[in-house]
């Protein structure tokens, strides 16, 4: 008889399917994931994306599994060996967009309105602004304008498609009606769409995509019938028992957010579903979505940020201004480097996604200079503090939405600033549901994809979900965060590594260890800098900056002892093409990148190589204990953890490319990360009461000199939880000394080590042979 399986996780192992890892492969791992002790396999998404996907978010057609990663009979196989060995399937998938395939006839619903236009059934998929360009679709995907290219393209018959097509390179694009017999100028200007060079997409463009990237194009799931069509193949798998919960992509690129996922959990009869939402540090995620919770990303921050020294983290800033000479906008102080990126996105990158709101807020507001307009909705959106307001035309906006708009037009101080306000809390039902998308595009753009590549004190601070305004987390404030899991959302999920982390858990906790040492950071770094230097003036190999220098030297400080140097110099170029100071994705400077990789390469495998030594052992068992308290604490608070692939054994990973690499299972079972893992998730496994939805959580406080570095808990008084933090100043200060923790009335047992306590125990005694415990009655 299958196992069945649990209707909430007690934890998810998320695998990254690719052509390289389908899911045969995936299969073929179950029994060693089963082992280990998660209940469910996360699964990147799983319908037909486009040719070559790695990651499956450019979904090609809504009603096929993905035939690169073995169709739907090999999805059905996987979820049958799972069962088998009692585990189930949690599916990824992205509601907000659709590629814009090469060639375009790879997506039906796009080819179908490139052909007919407006008479298209499927015109009402995709959120385009047919009232500008004369009625037709932008198509940027010329490599110069087009004047430069006519020669290159052509129309010629297609015989699998059995009509004509107009061909660019790899490109073909449908003809209107009537129209393959005209001279190609003409032929152009006849057709729905505009074909431009790819720049224009910054200024022209009349569909509304994935953040700025032109290839994904917004899909209207609002509308219910496009809401059917994109998911009846992910329902009927639900239904079929192939999976058992979802995970949403993107819900902030929606136009209503909480009406989505109440549509999505009436058709699904409820199912766990969480969502990929980033919250402020402060904000909570609204109480009507129709949800499990967040992802993770609100806990990781929570996480992360007891392992970071606040006075360290202080003197490191301060190191690092001085040591950069950066200008404060530019990379020197984290809230003017914000700001100017937020103004650099929204002038430039999203420039068309505002030239529409401008349209529509003229619209709305006729006695009014469009340019006003503009500078108002540019000057609101950038002082937004979180991704978007939620607001619903037709029902009053949330308090929060009220207070958090009213806020941004009195702090902007332009003219019509509070008649944007306005519009953005639903006077003008369109402007208020774009006004929202543009402004969680502009939030994610601004700060994860610019201002993080440009302020960089410390590299744990800038990583998805965390805020560097607030850069640690107390212990009272990590308690006070789990206890509102526990009370409203007790199977959220959790995270400390993901496929769009900038660095894996095992990177930040290595750096976050240097918080503890400012001092050692700061003497090492100038006298490492000196050294280099000098030896490239000897060398005759150019240097670069002391910004991107100061970035490098936090890598090589976390692979010093790996050959590690192609990763390094691909980590640093995407580095410094996000902040787009020196160089950018679109205006490459190709000597400054070769000086670049020529640094990287030298730093991590030339005569510098060494010099890390210095400054890796005296981190070396700060970051163990950090690595350690992450996992038990993530594997053991309120919600559900999801385990990114390999994650059970220490994992280097660097921004994608690098950690979306095929999974490769491991067969070692050696080393503390794997006991403390496989422990608290065979555990929780066996006792999902202690944990789940009924469970409790009760903070516990060591006493004595040194309870600040002890931080634990209890859950549903069946288990207890205690972690080691910042164990260098623990050592600074004599070690444990008096310092006791009473644990809950009975006998307990350390699932790690076998030993016995009872009452008040030693915390030297508790963590005798791992800076971590986890305790059982």
């Amino acid at each position: 008889m299958t196992p069945p399986t649990a209707a909430v996780p007690t934890a998810t192992y998320r695998l990254q399917l690719q052509p390289d890892f389908t899911f045969a492969d995936a299969e073929a791992a179950v029994p060693r994931l089963a082992a280990l002790g998660v209940s469910h396999l996360h699964l990147s998404p799983v319908l037909q994306a486009a040719p070559g996907s790695t990651h499956g978010y450019d979904v090609v057609d809504h009603t096929r599994v993905s035939e690169e990663l073995g169709g739907e009979e090999g999805l059905r196989a996987l979820s049958r060996t799972a069962r088998a060995h009692g585990l189930g399937l949690i599916l990824d998938t992205v509601p907000n967009h659709m590629a814009v395939p090469v060639p375009e006839h790879l997506s039906r619903p796009l080819w179908s309105v490139l052909r007919e236009g407006t008479d298209s059934a499927y015109a009402r998929w995709f959120d385009i602004d047919w009232a500008v360009l004369d009625g037709r679709l932008l198509m940027p995907v010329l490599g110069a304008p087009l004047d430069e290219v006519l020669d290159r393209l052509t129309v010629e018959d297609d015989p699998a498609l059995g009509e004509p097509v107009l061909r660019y390179y790899d490109h073909a694009f449908p003809l209107r009606a009537d129209t393959e017999g005209l001279p190609l100028r003409e032929l152009l200007d006849a057709q729905w769409y505009r074909l431009a060079h790819w720049r224009e997409a910054r200024t022209d463009l009349n569909y509304r995509r994935f953040f700025t990237i032109s290839d994904l194009i917004a899909v209207r799931v609002e509308d219910p019938e496009v809401f059917d069509a994109t998911h009846a193949k992910l329902l009927e798998l639900l239904r079929d028992g192939v999976a058992d919960g979802l995970r949403i992509d993107h819900p902030d690129g929606l136009a209503d957010p909480a009406g989505y996922l109440r549509r999505l959990a009436a058709a699904s009869d409820g199912r766990w579903t969480v969502v990929e939402k980033i919250l402020g540090h402060d904000e909570r995620l609204p109480a009507d979505w129709a949800c499990a919770g967040t992802t993770g990303y609100d806990a990781l921050d929570r996480v992360d940020g007891l392992f970071a020294d606040p006075a360290g983290v202080e003197r490191i800033t301060a190191n690092y201004a001085d040591f950069t000479g950066q200008e404060a906008d530019r990379g020197g102080e984290w809230g003017p480097t914000a700001r100017r990126a937020a103004y650099k996105i929204v002038t430039q990158d999203l420039a068309a996604e505002v030239s529409r709101l401008g349209r529509t807020a003229a619209r709305a507001l006729p006695g009014h200079d469009p340019a006003v307009l503009r500078r108002a909705i540019r000057e609101l959106l950038v002082r937004l503090p979180v991704y978007r307001p939620y607001v619903v035309p037709g029902q009053d906006a949330p308090a929060e939405a009220v207070t958090l708009l009213e806020t941004a037009a009195r702090e902007a101080g332009v003219p019509a600033a509070a008649e944007i306000r306005d519009l953005a809390l639903g006077a003008d039902a369109g402007f208020a549901v774009r006004f929202a998308q543009v402004a969680s595009a502009l939030h994610a753009k601004a700060v994860e994809d610019t201002a993080f590549y440009r302020w960089y004190p410390l590299l744990p601070l800038n990583e998805v979900g965390r805020d560097p305004a607030h850069p640690t987390t107390t212990p009272e404030e990590f308690h006070a965060f789990c206890a509102h899991l526990q009370r409203d959302w007790p199977t959220t999920g959790t995270v400390l590594s993901t496929h769009d982390t900038k660095r894996s858990a095992d990177v930040r906790a290595r750096l976050a260890a240097i918080s503890e040492h400012p001092a050692l950071w700061r003497s090492w770094l100038r006298r490492e800098s000196d050294h280099l230097r000098s030896y490239f003036t000897r060398t005759g190999i150019e240097l670069v900056d002391r910004h991107a220098e100061y970035l490098a030297w936090q890598y090589a400080v976390v692979f010093c002892s790996y050959a590690a140097e192609e990763v390094v110099a691909s980590t640093l170029l995407k580095s410094e093409r996000e902040a787009g100071l020196r160089t950018s994705w679109t205006e490459q400077d190709t000597a400054y990148e070769k000086r670049l990789d020529t640094f990287a390469r030298e730093l991590i495998t030339g005569p510098t190589y060494y010099a890390t030594a210095d400054i890796s052992r005296a981190i070396a068992e700060p970051s163990r204990v950090n690595r350690l308290g992450a996992v038990l604490l993530q594997l053991t608070m309120p919600g559900v953890p999801d385990i990114y692939q390999g994650d059970e054994h220490p994992q280097l990973l660097l921004v994608d490319p690098d950690n979306r690499r095929p999974y490769q299972p491991a067969d070692r079972r050696d080393g503390p990360k794997e006991l403390v893992t496989t422990t608290a998730l065979l555990l929780r496994r066996e006792h999902p009461d202690w944990f789940g939805a009924e469970a409790t959580y009760e903070p516990l406080h060591a006493t004595g000199p040194a309870a600040a570095h002890c931080l634990a808990f209890a859950r549903t008084g069946r288990s207890v939880t205690a972690v080691t933090r910042l164990s260098h100043g623990l050592e600074l200060a004599g070690g444990w000394g008096g310092t006791e923790l009473t644990l809950p009335p009975g006998d307990w047992t350390d699932r790690l080590t076998g030993t016995h306590h009872r009452g008040t125990v030693p915390v030297a005694d508790l963590f005798a042979t791992h800076p971590v415990a986890l305790l059982t009655s």
